[in-house]
């Protein structure tokens, strides 16, 4: 989660990158995106959630889908284009369109109209 400026410490040498990087000379945190997506996805996708199918007809926008244990589906949207780009959202026979800013990443979260009560 939180390494140096060079990529470390390390013990074979195998410098990586982090979601926190930390000027040992300075004192700076620096915060990379990855770690707003950790934070993003955690808000949204909770402990034991289930990865469900979700796909994209969109080359600009990419989609995973997760069942939470409350019932609610969590589907997370990354477009990563210099573009907004509308979308609709199926599930179960029904459209929900919204549309994705240029470079972002967004959750829809609905109950499942599906599960059983």
């Amino acid at each position: 989660m939180l390494l140096d400026q060079t990529g470390g410490p390390n013990h074979v040498t195998n410098f990586c990158y982090a979601p926190v990087i930390g000027d040992t000379h300075t004192g700076q945190l620096y915060y990379m995106s990855s770690y707003y997506y950790i934070g993003h996805f955690s808000k949204f996708i909770r402990p034991g959630a289930r990865r469900i199918i979700s796909s994209s007809t969109e080359d600009s926008l990419m989609t995973t889908a997760f069942l939470n244990r409350d019932g609610r589906i969590a589907v997370v949207v990354p477009n990563t284009s210099d573009k907004e780009q509308p979308f609709q959202l199926w599930f179960a026979g029904e459209a929900a369109p919204t549309v994705s800013p240029a470079h972002s990443i967004m959750t829809l979260v609905f109950a499942n109209p599906t599960a059983e009560k």
